[in-house]
């Protein structure tokens, strides 16, 4: 009796070993497990990335334009409030749009000040570019007539641009001393490509619309064609 309650211990012990080893086993994952889950992640990640960084994109832009927004109001108001006349300069520097707000009418250079636009977001170069209907830095609420005599936004390459109110805060009288008749537009969008420095279909736009200083977006499509009268 001693000897085969023995024996019958031994048997359970051992078959308890096997079934721990067993479990101890199918607790982990087969190296083509692994390495189907991983096939699995990649193509999903494929498939979801373009989506992801359109959605960035997108993102990225509006900031950018309601940034563009928020200095010219600021520009604006500053004027409104201190019953001076106030300016906002745009550039593009090292492939990244800037600005700076200032005192009176633009001066012949602008060396320090510059911000980049955009007040929640950090751009690299080449990420954004600002496109405008202006002339350039000095010459204030004037039309680029000579590279495009549509008098629309040039969107062949990054553009400059001075904005100014009076002490009144509405439109100041462009450089040669007229009313400004042609809305002011200033857009954001993605060169094209890393060497072509056009606008791509990806648009954000702010147009100014009257002497009192009207404000409106645009987007895509709709900045191509500015309306040519308040």
């Amino acid at each position: 009796m001693v000897t085969d309650y023995r024996v019958k211990s031994l048997i359970i012990k051992l078959l308890q070993h096997h079934r721990q080893r067993y479990i101890d086993l199918d607790a982990g994952f087969t190296v083509l497990e692994i390495m189907t889950a991983l096939l699995m992640i990649g193509i999903l990640s494929a498939i979801a990335a373009p989506g992801w960084m359109g959605f960035i994109n997108q993102q990225r832009l509006n900031q950018v334009s309601n940034g563009v927004v928020s200095v010219i109001q600021q520009t604006q108001s500053e004027a409104t409030k201190t019953k001076r006349t106030y300016s906002v300069s745009f550039r593009v520097n090292s492939g990244i749009p800037e600005y700076i707000i200032y005192q009176g009418t633009p001066p012949a250079t602008i060396t320090s000040g510059w911000t980049a636009l955009g007040d929640n977001v950090t751009l690299e170069s080449r990420q954004v570019f600002l496109y405008t209907n202006l002339t350039s830095l000095t010459a204030y609420n004037t039309i680029d007539t000579t590279s495009d005599t549509t008098k629309q936004i040039v969107q062949t390459g990054p553009g400059t641009g001075t904005i100014t109110f009076d002490n009144q805060g509405v439109l100041a009288s462009k450089s040669g001393g007229t009313v400004t008749d042609i809305p002011l537009a200033i857009m954001v969008s993605a060169p094209q490509s890393t060497t072509n420095n056009a606008a791509s279909s990806e648009k954000r736009c702010v147009i100014l619309q009257s002497l009192i200083g009207g404000i409106r977006t645009a987007k895509d499509a709709s900045c191509q064609t500015i309306p040519t009268s308040q």
